[in-house]
């Protein structure tokens, strides 16, 4: 074996990988499940949730508690793991994680499972990152392709068989295991970390930016709120929703501020001087708002309009979800054997934005057939923008950045998708209740005044002309929802055109030297580490 110069990365050089990557691959895989089928799984659980707790007026704050803490300490754990080590940043973002899901299991009251919903989105901040910044430390960009289709496959399960898990779970065991499902899975992936990664140890005398995290933290409080409140618990135009929007705004332009000026800053700017990062991250911005929007109404849709199963509405994604996993898969193998990828954000903002317009011509005549293909033209877009944007943007740092660069482009996409749901659901909102005053009277407008979207049981008590009513509301707010989110889309193209292709870490004998966009500065793997050794 040779020797690994300092902060080079190993290069796998395509062939098969040793088991011990194999099995820290497979833990991180179960560690990113947990950290998606969470809220799934939680979902179909409420109802009986609600139920046995009580607090019904406090339902929305089991998911934004777990929301927001997610959200705020997302880029704070890619900044512990950069300054003092992934693995154990990463393991402690798991035990945090378990903890949390043990506690919410054993709840007494809502409060109390609002408390602990908080600690257990602490510790899911830390998964995503930690497995798209550890990925990023063992693989070259170059072979990191590969590992697309499995990152693809497990979101695609996650959003499948989460609403179905949930529901198995809480009708045969009981609400309470839909949290304590974690813990056997999270013990095993935990364990494999333990045993078998081995990332060089940090230790960095730079004190954490406290300041930074606070103002951050508060900034991205606000903009989850109103995203999650406007139009739902207080109008846009509300004293509430001004204040959150001032305090957001200050805490930010802050924040900003501040981070020019810190010595160990929680956000780097600089890795915004990058042209292919800064681009990354709105694309990632751009596809979490496309992506929540879509898996929020299409089930909608094809409840209400076109008569399907609440029980299967994961199952009715299928279409979007299976081309998203081929086209991330074919798109991996294509960019670890040639090198080149901008082709991908390309003709994936191309489907994406075609595929959300074809999706806005749905009407109460559509069928499932033609829908599941619109579907599909968009999954197809989005499994060319999926991974390819994490690729680029963990190529165009240091090693040294490379866990804020992963934090910073989950967060993007995080707050993306708070931004998609609010904004396509007021718009979604105000459209159903316009046309069902118009079409059912005051009988439309009592219909939906608590709430524009009826769940199966509601739907099937109304009158027949007030149920007709609503089907024509919905197909014209999904109408005006997906021809926002293809509007929205064009973004990412345009975004896509300006991408700079640059050679990817491990594609050639000066690659590794260092990230595309700049010096190499970073330790991936220990010096004098064979790739065996090194996990």
């Amino acid at each position: 074996m040779t020797d690994t110069p300092a902060g080079e990365a190993v290069d796998t050089g395509g062939g098969k990988q040793p088991r011990s990557v194999r099995v820290v691959l497979l833990a991180l895989m179960i560690a990113m499940m947990l950290a998606m089928l969470d809220n799934m799984i939680i979902g179909t659980a409420m109802p009986t949730i609600v139920g046995e707790l009580g607090g019904l007026e406090h339902l929305s704050w089991v998911v934004t508690s777990y929301t927001l803490a997610t959200a705020a300490s997302t880029p704070l754990w890619g900044k512990i793991g950069d300054m003092y080590g992934r693995k154990g940043s990463f393991m402690t973002s798991i035990v945090i994680f378990l903890a949390g899901s043990a506690l919410s299991g054993m709840a007494q009251d809502m409060g109390q499972l609002i408390g602990f919903r908080a600690v257990q989105g602490l510790g899911a901040g830390g998964l995503m990152v930690g497995v798209m910044a550890i990925i990023g430390d063992l693989i070259p960009p170059r072979e990191r392709g590969k590992y697309q289709g499995m990152m693809a496959g497990v979101m695609a399960l996650a959003m499948i068989g989460g609403p179905l898990v949930g529901g198995t779970i809480t009708d045969h065991w009981g609400w309470r295991w839909a949290f304590y499902i974690n813990l056997p899975l999270g013990a095993v992936a935990l364990v494999a970390i333990s045993a078998v990664l081995h990332l060089p140890k940090r230790r960095s005398d730079a004190r954490i930016d406290y300041l930074g995290a606070v103002l951050l933290t508060i900034g991205i409080t606000a903009i989850v709120l109103v995203t999650t409140w406007g139009g739902t618990e207080y109008a846009w135009t509300s004293v509430r929703i001004m204040e959150l929007i001032g305090i957001g705004v200050a805490a930010l332009v802050g924040f900003v501020f501040w981070q020019t000026r810190a010595a160990e800053p929680v956000v780097p700017l600089h890795i915004f001087r990058s042209r292919n990062f800064t681009l990354m991250s709105l694309i990632g911005f751009i596809t979490g708002f496309v992506m929540f929007g879509a898996t929020l109404f299409l089930p909608l849709y094809q409840q209400a309009v076109q008569g399907a199963s609440a029980t299967n509405s994961g199952l009715l994604l299928l279409p979007m979800l299976g081309a998203m996993l081929v086209t991330s898969m074919i798109a991996g193998r294509v960019t670890t054997s040639t090198g080149r990828y901008k082709v991908f954000p390309v003709v994936g903002g191309v489907l994406m934005t075609v595929g959300l317009f074809l999706l806005s011509l749905m009407d109460t005549d559509t069928s499932r057939f033609t829908s599941g293909l619109y579907m599909a033209v968009v999954g197809l877009g989005m499994g060319c923008l999926m991974q390819i944007t994490m690729l680029v943007a963990q190529n165009s740092v240091e090693m040294k950045d490379m866990g804020v660069a992963s934090s910073s482009t989950t967060l993007f996409r995080t707050l993306g998708s708070s931004f998609g749901v609010a904004i396509m659901g007021a718009l979604f909102n105000h459209r159903v209740q316009d046309v069902m005053a118009e079409k059912a009277g005051a009988l439309g407008t009592a219909v939906t005044e608590r709430s524009a979207q009826l769940d199966a049981p509601s739907l099937a008590k109304l009158p027949v002309a007030a149920r007709e009513a609503y089907q024509h509301a919905v197909s014209a707010g999904t109408h005006g929802a997906f021809l926002l989110g293809a509007a929205v889309a064009v973004f990412a193209l345009v975004a896509a055109v300006f991408v700079k292709e640059v050679p990817l870490k491990g594609t050639g004998p000066k690659a590794a030297d260092g990230p595309a966009d700049g010096p190499a500065d970073g330790d991936a793997v220990t010096a004098k580490t064979p790739v065996t050794e090194a996990v």
